[in-house]
């Protein structure tokens, strides 16, 4: 194996969630072996993609409900294409070749899996989100 392979296998943090078994589809193995500890690293950088994106949008998120939250946050991940895109390659960009490779013979499923995990995680954080970035400062 590359030096790459190894060196992005041995920095992804253990999950426990999403266990692995013999009559799971491959879609869901991909899932939980490379995206599920691939997002769970990429957690904080996720936090400040979506710190930044609330305030190039002018803060209008911290004046919202928390339901309205949550929907603003669904929208950013799910229709933004500009922002998912992004997110979307902060993603790949931890895939192994053969990850990428495998990612590719079904990267529309693939997609959706890694934007509701992204989604979730963002939502389960969302109390981050209570302060705009120029307050923090």
């Amino acid at each position: 194996m590359t030096t790459r392979h190894n060196n992005l296998k041995a920095i992804r943090p253990e999950t426990s969630l999403g266990t692995l078994s013999e009559n799971m589809s491959s879609d869901e193995r991909f899932q939980n072996e490379t995206l599920r500890p691939i997002i769970k690293f990429q957690e904080d950088l996720f936090i400040e993609v979506l710190k930044n994106y609330i305030a190039k949008h002018k803060n209008v998120f911290y004046g919202l409900s928390l339901p309205k939250k949550i929907a603003y946050v669904e929208n950013a991940i799910q229709k933004d294409m500009k922002f998912r895109n992004s997110v979307k390659g902060m993603i790949i960009g931890q895939f192994t070749v053969e990850e990428y490779l495998r990612y590719i013979e079904n990267s529309s499923a693939l997609n959706k899996r890694m934007m509701n995990i992204t989604k979730e995680q963002l939502l389960n954080n969302i109390q981050l989100f209570d302060t705009p970035l120029a307050d923090v400062i």
